[in-house]
């Protein structure tokens, strides 16, 4: 499930895609998300230090976008701030390994079909960027 901190990601994102090569200051984005400042500060730095964004001090300063909107996916977002996009961890690409409760990965019956909905998942998100518009 997506959670609201990648909701909040994704909306700062999409407005900065709109603006764009324009930045943002940390107040236009928290009120155009609906996001709590503070909250959204934490979130705009995480995808700063991952290469999403960059930051620009002085009175024209903010945040704008690292990269066109059309290069940003949401799949991008969506793991820096929430991690792998697989249900399990057998089924991940980025971060691969054993579920604690398996005892053979090789052999788990439940495995393709983790593979195949990680895939499904993958295929939409990766697809789609930050020019492809609103996302709420």
């Amino acid at each position: 499930m997506l959670s609201n901190k990648a909701r909040y990601a994704l909306r700062a994102l999409m407005h900065l895609a709109e603006i764009a090569p324009a930045s943002a200051s940390i107040g236009t984005l928290a009120e155009t998300t609906d996001a709590p400042r503070k909250f959204l500060e934490a979130i705009l730095l995480e995808l700063n230090r991952a290469g999403l964004l960059v930051s620009r001090r002085g009175r024209a300063g903010g945040y704008a976008l690292s990269r066109p909107a059309n290069q940003i996916s949401v799949a991008d977002v969506i793991r820096v701030i929430d991690g792998p996009l697989a249900l399990a961890p057998c089924a991940s690409v980025t971060a691969p390994g054993r579920c604690s409760t398996c005892p053979d990965m090789e052999t788990c019956r439940l495995r393709p079909a983790l593979i195949a909905s990680r895939n499904a998942v993958a295929a939409v998100l990766e697809s789609w960027t930050l020019a492809h518009g609103k996302v709420y």
